[in-house]
């Protein structure tokens, strides 16, 4: 099978099921979001690994890989028409981001400042993942006004982005690098 089939050439696509659709509707742009964060987590799974950070952490960010393909995947189905069946996100991926934000944030001093991105490379990338996870959220939520989507979708990215933060915050912490923190000067 070639990796081209020049069918996109025309600006359409499809989606599961069939459906054909321009790349600008709402469906290809939350699904293309929700890829993009995919491949950034992907890359700060692959940092922290490069850093020896915390595996619990890398397995995750595996799992969180796994979870926005599967999520990647519903958004991309057109619901009238396609007849698989794709794996559904869970609450209990919501409940293990909680318990690893609360986990993480017993060991930080309480957050009474904006913390600005950076520090370091990973860092930074957990505020870059942060970011295009805040975006995607944006989407889905923009999809779920004109159809109707699995309210757990919206938590989930938005729970995430919360781990995101958190974990910015937990890796400076570990390795004992300062936060800047926001004075508006």
């Amino acid at each position: 099978m070639k990796i081209y089939t020049k069918r996109g050439d025309t600006g359409r696509t499809k989606l599961l099921g069939g459906t054909s659709v321009s790349k600008s509707n709402i469906k290809v742009d939350a699904y293309g979001n929700v890829d993009e964060l995919n491949a950034f987590i992907g890359h700060l799974k692959d940092q922290l690994k490069a850093e020896y950070f915390e595996e619990k952490y890398t397995a995750h960010l595996h799992a969180i890989n796994i979870e926005l393909f599967n999520l990647g995947s519903i958004l991309a189905a057109d619901a009238n028409k396609y007849k698989g069946s794709l794996p559904e996100l869970k609450e209990i991926s919501i409940e293990l981001l909680e318990e690893l934000i609360d986990e993480m944030d017993r060991e930080l001093e309480p957050l009474k400042n904006f913390i600005l991105p950076g520090g370091h490379p990973v860092i930074s990338m957990c505020h870059i993942c942060r970011t295009v996870c805040r975006r995607a959220e944006r989407k889905v939520v923009e999809l779920g006004e004109v159809e109707s989507i699995n309210p757990l979708y919206i938590q989930y990215l938005n729970r995430m982005s919360d781990f995101l933060f958190t974990l910015s915050r937990y890796i400076a912490y570990k390795w004992d690098i300062p936060e800047e923190k926001w004075t508006g000067e």
